[in-house]
């Protein structure tokens, strides 16, 4: 015996009685009993699925504070790095200055070359005129005083270039050693803007991984609305409506049977509500001679 749900619908106001057989209240109360089991089960795994999303929130607020600690390593890096680029400018020019110098030093020696050839000609014009040495004593003086006047300029000007050679080398040292910091601190940019561009494919996987498991909470949200809204109707549907005892009588087109002989099936070739759990159309199916159709 199967419930005319049609008649109740009709004549739910009215003080009709309807008897309903014990094996479809039992089927009734399993199907109330799943549809609470799948609403227990879907209850927990929006739980699970947001306590991942929580813990995803954590490690992806740990991320974006280790990305703003970079950048702030990667600035100050920057400044650095400016800093010793000036200082670079500046040994550069000093070097550029020293090497002027040296230039300078270097235009001097001919003309010492010149003083010295000078001093030879003069000696040589003593030695060769002895009997005028007295006539060229005051010239001789002269020249003499003019000698040490050039070889003080000379001896001066030596010194001036072994100091600036040794401030040259010294400015070389200090070059190199900048120069090698420079390389070093070049290296350490590269290895911090890969380390950048691990760190923003890692926020681009969280934001991609968060926004998967936002659309899985909204699915199983509408879900477990559907679920609900069923199980309110089945447990509506599963309280009795006590009156004046009213049963219909379902007879095969076919064969004329009634009875037991008749079963309620659904028919699934009619889907009436689509979803995780489907509700499909009833149908009515003869034991004898298996013929079928709808209610």
């Amino acid at each position: 015996m199967t419930i005319d749900w049609s008649f109740i619908e009709q004549n739910y106001k009215k003080p009709v009685k309807v008897k309903v057989e014990a094996r479809d209240l039992m089927d009734l109360r399993a199907k109330v009993n799943d549809l609470e089991k799948q609403l227990t089960d879907t209850r927990k795994e929006l739980n699970r699925t947001q306590n991942t999303l929580k813990s995803t929130s954590t490690s992806l607020e740990n991320t974006t504070n280790e990305l703003k600690n970079t950048k702030t390593s990667l600035d100050k890096i920057k400044a650095e790095l400016s800093v010793t680029k000036s200082k670079l400018v500046q040994t550069s020019a000093d070097l550029d200055s020293s090497n002027s110098k040296v230039s300078e030093l270097k235009e001097l020696i001919p003309k010492l070359d010149i003083a010295n050839s000078k001093i030879s000609e003069l000696e040589g014009k003593i030695e060769g005129l002895g009997g005028t040495i007295s006539d060229l004593s005051s010239e001789l003086e002269y020249s003499k005083s003019e000698i040490q006047g050039l070889e003080g300029a000379a001896s001066e000007s030596k010194e001036q270039h072994d100091e600036l050679a040794a401030e040259n080398q010294e400015l070389n040292s200090k070059l190199i050693i900048t120069q090698d910091e420079n390389t070093s601190l070049k290296n350490q940019l590269t290895d911090l803007n890969n380390e950048l561009l691990q760190k923003d494919t890692k926020l681009r996987e969280f934001t991609d991984l968060i926004h998967d498991k936002e659309k899985l909470i909204n699915d199983q949200a509408a879900h477990l609305k559907e679920v609900e809204d069923e199980l309110k109707e089945l447990k509506q549907s599963n309280e009795p409506n006590l009156g004046h005892p009213f049963e219909t009588r379902i007879i095969c087109p076919r064969c004329q049977a009634v009875g037991k002989d008749i079963r309620e099936v659904e028919d699934r070739k009619k889907v009436l509500r689509p979803g995780p759990i489907p509700m499909y159309a009833k149908k009515y199916v003869c034991k004898k001679c298996g013929y079928d159709w709808n209610k």
